[in-house]
């Protein structure tokens, strides 16, 4: 019995060594040990405080927690910098009135991605993404963080995706 546990131990830690290199995300970050995240200013004609600092973050919490990389304030082998370049809200659908019946908030960053180690995988991208809510709700406090929220996760992941996985 106590062979058996030993021997369970050592397939136990094998295993759990052997996966390392293996991300559950799919995220390819090469030899890359550290990245960084420069502050996303938001150049946007309409602005609405905070959201810069929050994209940041968010950008930021989504690397760490997704890849094994650490963080680094500068000279790190990967790099992310732009600007939150859009910031606005449309109507989407009428009423026989003629009035919005649905609005869209829309929020666009300019990326720029540099990978110091492959330099052939930089880029220089626009990523946008929406909220749709009704046109009778005003788009603050509450209403506007959770527009900002989903927005964001999807804008994180998406450039997550362009820099990290081959998907």
């Amino acid at each position: 019995m106590k062979r058996s546990l030993i021997l369970f131990s050592f397939l136990l830690i094998f295993v759990v060594q052997s996966c390392g290199m293996y991300s559950f995300t799919g995220a390819d970050t090469g030899d890359a040990e550290t990245f960084q995240v420069n502050y996303f200013q938001n150049t946007a004609d309409l602005v609405e405080p905070g959201i810069d600092r929050t994209f940041t973050l968010q950008l930021q919490d989504l690397i760490q927690n997704q890849t094994s990389l650490n963080l680094a304030n500068n000279n790190a082998d990967l790099i992310f910098e732009g600007e939150i370049i859009d910031f606005y809200i449309a109507p989407m659908t009428a009423t026989a009135d003629n009035t919005a019946a649905q609005n869209r908030l829309t929020i666009a960053v300019n990326v720029r991605y540099y990978n110091t180690l492959e330099p052939e995988k930089d880029f220089e991208r626009r990523f946008s993404f929406y909220y749709d809510y009704p046109a009778n709700q005003q788009l603050i406090g509450a209403n506007l963080d959770t527009a900002i929220e989903e927005i964001y996760s999807r804008l994180t992941q998406d450039i997550f995706n362009a820099a990290l996985t081959d998907w």
